[in-house]
């Protein structure tokens, strides 16, 4: 059973294996859930998925392996469960909704209708105002309108449906679409570790159990609270190849500052050069010494670049090369500088992966980087935290 959705999954790049296709099946034969589909699809997605990044490709599958139990009735003599209906009424509908309903009736007769249309009908209609089909003014189909109906497939058009078939209800993350900000958070906190900071003053319950049972009386145990104990020196490129993605590097920006407590921002223009700023507005008047960052920040920083990293080669290989300004010395040499400091860095860059090498910038960083550079998208992020969290 359901063996075709196990395959289904497998093709889609999600690892499910046969023990916990058999986990599923095992729960389904011992009705661990109610028999609807949305119970159904929660259980299978806590069963196969161990990865929030494959949730919406999970959604997909389902979506697809599935449909034939709503289109397979053309076919077939329909057969949807009165309660399923009913329950899915009383869940969307106030009562005075559902008192509304006089189009066709009440909300029984218009189930009883579509039951019988979906037995009579055998082949794909478009307009009209009987059939299911699309664009005309038919209770039942997509595309079209009426006053209240079953939207089945399709979009929205006027918002006026009561029930909806075919909808994915249940989407969330994809590992290959650009990163929002929640989808940036979910990324970052593999580079989460926690430690035990500060004073003794939260409750130890498992120290307080054994010593308890140890000593005869109650002997409580108090620890110091877990924090984030990662550290982060992020530089922001701005202005000029980056104004197209400030959006990307805003969320960026807020995810990593609610993540980290420990983390340090600072902007550059292009390439890393002698100096680098916090308030763009006085970004000549107010510059930080790149020297003081090397010397203030300890080596258990982890170092990230967040830019495009396309500019003329020579402002990353020669003196003066800067747009800005003269530069002493070259930007290989600061970013040089940088990454000796801090042997955990990475590159994340907003251009796809598959233009990078149209740049000759883009490949002198990479080479400067070893390679340490990475898409900001979910799976790039994903990337980039794991190379940060390795051991050295």
């Amino acid at each position: 059973m359901f063996l075709s959705f196990l395959d289904e999954l497998r093709a889609a790049g999600i690892p499910a294996s046969l023990k916990e296709h058999l986990i599923l099946l095992e729960a389904l034969d011992r009705g661990v859930i109610e028999q609807t589909p949305e119970a159904f699809y929660y259980l299978a997605r806590a069963t196969y998925v161990k990865d929030e990044g494959l949730l919406d490709r999970f959604d997909q599958v389902f979506a697809k392996v599935f449909r034939g139990i709503t289109t397979s009735y053309g076919v077939a003599p329909a057969e949807i469960p009165e309660e399923w209906l009913r329950a899915i009424a009383e869940k969307y509908l106030t009562p005075e909704e559902m008192a509304q309903i006089q189009s066709l009736g009440s909300w029984e007769e218009i189930m009883e209708t579509l039951k019988k249309r979906l037995e009579e009908q055998h082949a794909r209609h478009q307009g009209g105002s009987k059939w299911i089909g699309t664009g005309g003014t038919s209770p039942y189909g997509n595309s079209g309108y009426n006053p209240e109906g079953v939207r089945i497939g399709g979009e929205s058009k006027h918002k006026r449906a009561l029930k909806v078939w075919d909808q994915r209800e249940f989407r969330n993350l994809d590992s290959t679409r650009e990163l929002g900000t929640r989808n940036i958070k979910v990324a970052l906190r593999r580079l989460r570790r926690f430690a035990r900071e500060g004073a003794a003053d939260e409750l130890d319950i498992d120290a307080t159990i054994e010593g308890t049972a140890k000593q005869g009386w109650l002997d409580v145990h108090m620890r110091p609270e877990r924090h984030n104990a990662v550290k982060l020196l992020l530089f922001l490129d701005v202005g000029g190849s980056m104004d197209p993605f400030i959006k990307l590097c805003e969320e960026l920006f807020s995810a990593a500052t609610s993540e980290f407590k420990n983390l340090e921002f600072f902007y550059f223009h292009n390439c890393l050069y002698e100096g680098v700023w916090k308030d763009n507005r006085r970004r000549f008047q107010e510059r930080t010494p790149t020297w003081d960052i090397l010397h203030k920040y300890g080596h258990d920083y982890k170092l990230v670049f967040v830019g495009d990293a396309s500019m003329s080669a020579y402002e990353i290989t020669h003196p003066g090369g800067s747009v800005e300004h003269f530069n002493e010395e070259a930007g290989a040499v600061w970013m040089q500088r940088a990454l000796n400091t801090y042997p955990a860095a990475v590159w994340l860059n907003p251009i796809p992966r598959e233009q990078w090498g149209y740049t000759q910038s883009v490949k002198i960083l990479r080479e400067l980087l070893g390679d340490r550079m990475y898409p900001l998208t979910l799976a790039g992020l994903d990337e980039a935290m794991r190379e940060l969290s390795r051991k050295r």
